[in-house]
């Protein structure tokens, strides 16, 4: 067996976590390297050098991060492709990145555009879920929650009460001008999009 027979699978993600990630990445000013030779130079700048916690990280031999450094391979099996783009696009542009959250939990926040079942509990009355696409702004409070508990490793089920909280607000209540204690929860998110 080779080294690229080794490797595991990816961890999946969720959608919000993913789109919460995309809309961060739409922010870098330039590029991430894309050749394998440029991402492996790149990811080992940020791991002081070391081959072995590279090799760890993507989940790879040591020889094979060295094989890449050197240019000897050059097209790596899906998986491991899939890896390299993601911890490379993970660590690009720090600042950048940290700017664009900043903003987005202090003045700005941040805009939703969901495909998902709303179900609907409210005083007095009740309003059957249903599908519905939703584009709205989600306020700096809500914005700031979400990106903190995304930075604290939130799983998918700790996001969705928050990010529904805030579709609510914005959507569904009019930033508290209607609907008094109506209360709105996501679940089978199709489609989500989120942008700084």
């Amino acid at each position: 067996m080779n080294d690229h027979e080794q490797q595991q699978p990816a961890p999946r993600r969720g959608k919000v976590l993913e789109a919460l990630t995309r809309a961060e990445r739409r922010a870098f000013t330039r590029p991430a390297p894309k050749s394998a030779k440029a991402q492996v130079k790149f990811l080992l700048t940020r791991a002081k050098g070391s081959t072995k916690a590279l090799a760890e990280r993507l989940g790879v031999s040591r020889r094979t991060v060295e094989r890449y450094r050197a240019g000897t391979l050059t097209t790596p099996q899906k998986r491991l492709r899939a890896a390299l783009v993601e911890e490379t696009e993970s660590e690009w542009q720090p600042q950048v990145r940290a700017q664009v959250r900043a903003a987005a939990a202090t003045s700005r926040g941040m805009m939703v555009d969901v495909t998902a079942f709303f179900g609907f509990t409210c005083k007095g009355t009740s309003d059957d879920g249903r599908e519905r696409q939703v584009t709205t702004e989600i306020s700096p409070t809500y914005a700031k929650q979400i990106l903190e508990l995304q930075e604290a490793g939130a799983t998918e089920e700790d996001l969705h009460p928050i990010v529904a909280e805030a579709i609510t607000e914005s959507y569904f209540t009019d930033w508290g001008t209607r609907a008094d204690g109506l209360r709105a929860d996501f679940t089978q998110v199709l489609k989500i999009e989120f942008r700084f």
